[in-house]
């Protein structure tokens, strides 16, 4: 076994809960407990957290606390991940950097505009040189549709997809799946409205596909050139009046503008595009009293989303988005890693 390794019980007032403790205790780990009452244990290394843990609110306590105190776990102790990034992006990679590291993994930050890649090297021959070097799993983006899944083809390890083109944005999905269930404790029944670019987001394709799953009725409001042909074959609601679109709405996601993908001219100009589709207190008002503002990052203020609606502590959850897409980040690390 590993030495200094932290390990967290449940139970260890006593019992098995306890012996398991006093084991990892006597082998020199770190130990974290929590049970309903005190425990007897006395060790240098023992740290005990008394709660009930059917109470959501005391475990999620409990580990905001474990996260200052230990903030780097051995789970990925001697894995190597390789962050393959072909186009600009802040959260997601640093996001999945942060991830890797927290778990222990051994972490590489390929800078594109100093690799092959810019002499011409394609994609295919990169994912040989990168199996030659034997990771265990490669985080990538690219500005090409399945591009993730032509890399998987050629790779021994796990892909995981950080963005495809428009294709999909998976894990931007489940971020956004849990910090909804995070405020409102499910999904299943609510009303979501995704408004903006959607004709070029992988953003909206992943949060269509999971929402619809989980039971959520979708909205989707966007001007008619930003709205693609065949949404209507992915089960949502269609709008191009964004005050119809968020009426009686439990959350308004707004989505970024993709200026780098669109190929043409469409918009007239960034004032008009706010007049109809930026979100302002005047069309949340439609929405549900209660309803919560998302926004995947980076904003366009004053474009996309009002600034006073965008730094709204009790409405918006965009910062809880950035700090829940570390955590889901290391769950699919881990997952994939095992």
């Amino acid at each position: 076994m590993q030495n200094n390794i932290t390990i967290l019980i449940t139970g260890t007032r006593k019992g098995i809960g306890k012996d398991l403790a006093k084991y990892y205790l006597d082998n020199n780990h770190h130990v974290i407990g929590c049970s309903r009452g005190h425990s007897t244990l006395k060790n240098k290394n023992y740290k005990h957290y008394e709660l009930d843990i059917s109470n959501e609110d005391l475990v999620k306590g409990m580990f905001i606390d474990i996260r200052k105190r230990y903030k780097k776990l051995d789970i990925l102790r001697g894995k190597t991940q390789i962050n393959l990034f072909f186009e600009p992006s802040t959260r997601t990679q640093s996001s999945f950097e942060l991830a890797g590291k927290r778990l222990g993994a051994d972490v590489m930050s390929m800078n594109i505009t100093n690799s092959a890649i810019k002499k011409g090297e394609t994609l295919i021959d990169t994912a040989m040189t990168l199996n030659a070097m034997h990771p265990d799993i490669i985080v990538i983006r690219h500005q090409d549709s399945g591009a993730c899944n032509l890399l998987s083809q050629k790779v021994n390890c796990a892909v995981l997809n950080a963005g495809d083109g428009r294709r999909e944005h998976p894990t931007q999905a489940l971020l956004d799946a849990l910090t909804i269930i995070d405020r409102k404790k499910k999904i299943q029944g609510l009303r979501i409205a995704i408004c903006g670019d959607i004709l070029h987001s992988r953003v909206a394709r992943s949060n269509i596909y999971l929402l619809n799953m989980l039971g959520a009725e979708v909205n989707i409001v966007a001007p008619s050139n930003l709205m693609p042909k065949d949404i209507d074959k992915l089960g949502v609601n269609k709008f191009t009046d964004m005050k119809k679109g968020v009426k009686d709405c439990d959350i308004v996601m707004m989505l970024r503008l993709q200026n780098e993908r669109m190929t043409s001219s469409f918009l007239s100009s960034n004032r008009e595009y706010y007049e109809y589709y930026g979100l302002t207190p005047d069309k949340l008002s439609f929405a549900k009293e209660d309803a919560l503002i998302m926004h995947p990052g980076p904003m366009n203020r004053g474009i996309e989303i009002d600034t006073k609606l965008a730094d709204d502590i009790n409405k918006s959850v965009i910062k809880e988005q950035v700090e829940l897409g570390v955590a889901v980040r290391m769950a699919c690390l881990k997952l994939f890693c095992e």
